[in-house]
Parts: structure tokens; sequence; C-alpha cells
């Protein structure tokens, strides 16, 4: 199955790989929206029922990102007015608005499932064809001795992704696979953990803001209090577009700010521009 089917499906496809880099990127992605999506929306129910607005904001927050990255517009915006009403407490709104969240979600899951469903027949079919080709080679290969060189990562160090999306985690790590150790943190309390255990291995913060638990701020007060932008260099990954909150990250002696979406030049830029930061600065 081709693209085609999830643009006639108002998929914004082209968008989705231009940010993401390629389509096998774009169809890895897609999978781990599928495999976290149940999960997902069972939390999302479960905040809207306990009227647990920030948490909730920060689910659907994070279900807008994911949608943004994939071309899934129509359920980004229905994600985003549900953030905004979320975070001014809007209640009203959330509850007369959240079965037109909870179809769109439910429509766009169906067609990734779909989708993804002739991806995994396709590759079927193709193996079946190489199987059959490897057969009729098999008596004037038998003789060839083939070598294959494994290159290990030089001297791996840990760029420590913290966001609440798998989506964006798993993109990060993508990117630098075999360059670095990329290590993710779906909340503030799993970075200050990690990073009170492996403090001298980890080369980069990348940080999100909003994030359940501990959030992105929290996190920078605990960096500030500990002392620890001396050791580890710190760039700012967000969503948020207000000025009150970018000028708040601000007053932290961060390196950059990425915002969402972003594509992979954009996160490798960033990275280098951190990475040249610690660099100066030991160097000083």
């Amino acid at each position: 199955m081709d693209t085609n089917f999830l643009k006639s499906n108002g998929i914004d496809v082209d968008k989705g790989i231009e940010l993401l880099g390629d389509l096998d990127t774009y169809n890895s992605i897609m999978e781990d929206f599928s495999e976290i999506f149940n999960e997902r929306m069972e939390r999302i129910k479960n905040y809207k029922e306990k009227g647990d607005m920030p948490n909730y904001a920060i689910e659907v927050h994070s279900l807008k990102s994911d949608s943004k990255y994939l071309g899934f517009n129509a359920l980004a915006d229905i994600a985003y007015k549900h953030e905004m009403a979320s975070k001014s407490g809007d209640v009203n709104t959330v509850n007369n608005t959240y079965n037109d969240l909870v179809n769109e979600a439910s429509r766009i899951d169906g067609i990734v499932d779909k989708y993804l469903d002739g991806i995994d027949n396709d590759d079927e079919s193709d193996n079946n064809s190489d199987n059959v080709a490897d057969a009729a080679t098999t008596n004037t290969s038998a003789n060839t001795n083939v070598q294959t060189n494994t290159v290990s990562a030089p001297n791996k160090k840990v760029i420590l992704i913290a966001d609440d999306s798998s989506i964006i985690r798993d993109f990060v790590e993508d990117i630098f696979k075999g360059q670095y150790e990329v290590v993710g943190a779906r909340t503030g309390r799993e970075v200050a953990d990690f990073i009170s255990k492996n403090l001298d291995r980890v080369a980069v913060l990348l940080l999100d803001l909003n994030m359940p638990d501990i959030n992105g701020f929290q996190v920078l007060e605990w960096f500030k209090q500990n002392d620890l932008f001396k050791k580890i260099p710190v760039s700012v990954i967000t969503g948020a577009s207000d000025k009150e909150s970018v000028d708040r990250a601000f007053t932290y002696p961060i390196c950059d700010m990425l915002n969402k979406p972003f594509e992979r030049e954009n996160v490798k830029d960033v990275v280098e521009k951190t990475l040249d930061f610690n660099n100066n600065k030991n160097e000083a």
C-alpha cells in the first residue's frame, strides 16, 4: 500500500516526510504512534474524568505534537484546542468537545492500522520473491566466503532526551544512531534519576518544558540549585510559543531552544551547538 491511501484520507504525508526526513522514518514513527495509541487515549480519558486539567493538557499537547509530525492536521487542531482549554481550566469546553477529539483520534487510528497492515503485506510479498531468487543462486555462491565488518560507535556519550512523546524520543534516537547513546525520559523525575546515577556520561540534555509529574521548568530549577549547568549543557525543546514561556526559559543558562515541530537538520544543529557550548566552556 502506498501513501496515496493516506492522502485520500486527508493526511498531509508530504509534510510528515519533510519533517521526519524520509518515508522509512515516517513509517517507523507511525508504528510507534499506533503502538501507544490505546494507552495514550486511556490516560486522556482518565485525566478528563478526574478533572485533572494540568495532566490532561500535557497528554493532549503530546498528541498534538505527534499528530503534527505525521500530518494528522485535523487531529492536531482539535488536540490544540483541548490543550488551550485545559490549560485555562475551561472544563466545559473540554467536556463538550471531547467526543470530537475521540472520534477523530479513532478515525486516524483505523487509517494507520490499515496502512501499516498494507505495508506488512507488501514486505511479506517482497520477502517471498527474494527467497525464490536466493534459492536460485545457492549453488553458484556456496563456495564464496563473506566477511562483515562491524564498526562500533566511537566513545558513546549519552544524549538525554526528555519528552513525554515517544515519537520525538525515537526520532532523536534515529538521528544519532551509531554516534551517541540516546536515552529517553518521559518525566522530569526520570531525568533527575538518570543524571543522579550517570552524571559523567551525559553530553547533552534536550529538555521539553511540558512533561507530566515534574515539568521542564522544575528540572531547570533543579539544575540551578545543584550547579549542574556547568556539567551538562541544556537546550530546550518545546511546543510553547508564548513569549512568557520562552523568556522564562532563557532566565536559565540554557544553550538554545528548539521549537516543535522540528526537522532532522534542526535537531542536528542544536545538538552540535550544545556540544560546542560544552567544549568551549571546558577549554575556557
